[in-house]
C-alpha cells in the first residue's frame, strides 16, 4: 500500500505543479486564467482575481504538502487535493450545464472547451487523491525496486493527466478539432 501512496503523491503532485506553474508563467498566463474564471460564469467579476490567486496558492500548497516526507503531511495534501478537485469538478459541471464552451485553462492555454472530459479527468483525480489519503498513513520498509516503479508510474500517469486534453484532441476529426475553423467551401 505504501507504493500506491508514493505513486499517488507523484501523480497528484505533478498534476497540481503543472497546473499552478502554467497559470503563473507570465502576466498573460495569469490574466488568461483569471479571465477564464469569468468566462465560466460562476462568480461575479469582483471575485475573479482573488479566486485565481486562491486557486494557484492552494495548488502550490498541495505540492508542498505532498513533497514533505511523513504520512500526515501527505494526508493533508491528499485531502486538500481531493477538496480542490471536487470544487473544480462542480465548477466545470455547472459551467457546462449552463452551456459555457470557454477554453479549459486548467494547464495553461489549452484550446479544448470545457466539457465532459474535464469533469471525467477531475473525478478520476479525486479518486486518486482519496486512494492516496487512505494509503498515506501506512508505514513500513520499502524495497528500492518497488519504490522506483511507484515513482515512475506516478510521474507517467501524472504527465498523462496533464496532457489528456491534447491526447484526446488527436482523436477528433480535423474539421472538429478545438481551435480550428471549418472550411466554408
Amino acid at each position: 500500500m505504501q507504493y500506491i501512496a508514493i505513486g499517488m503523491r507523484l501523480l497528484i503532485g505533478v498534476v497540481f505543479l503543472a497546473s499552478a506553474v502554467s497559470k503563473i508563467m507570465g502576466r498573460r498566463a495569469f490574466g488568461d486564467f483569471t479571465t477564464s474564471l469569468g468566462g465560466m460564469r460562476i462568480m461575479p467579476p469582483s471575485l475573479w482575481r482573488p479566486a485565481a490567486i486562491l486557486v494557484i496558492a492552494s495548488e502550490f500548497a498541495v505540492c508542498g504538502l505532498l513533497a514533505f516526507p511523513g504520512p500526515f503531511t501527505a494526508l493533508a495534501g491528499f485531502l486538500l487535493a481531493a477538496g480542490l478537485l471536487a470544487v473544480f469538478t462542480v465548477a466545470v459541471a455547472t459551467a457546462v450545464h449552463r452551456g459555457v464552451r470557454a477554453p479549459c485553462r486548467c494547464f495553461g492555454g489549452a484550446a479544448s472547451p470545457l466539457g465532459p472530459r474535464q469533469i471525467t479527468r477531475n473525478l478520476i483525480l479525486v479518486l486518486c487523491a482519496v486512494v492516496g489519503a487512505v494509503t498515506a498513513p501506512m508505514t513500513g520498509p520499502l524495497a528500492p525496486a518497488g519504490t522506483a516503479v511507484a515513482v515512475f508510474g506516478g510521474l507517467v500517469w501524472g504527465g498523462l493527466a496533464v496532457v489528456s486534453d491534447e491526447i484526446l484532441d488527436l482523436f477528433h476529426p480535423i474539421d472538429k478539432a478545438p481551435g480550428l475553423a471549418r472550411d466554408s467551401r
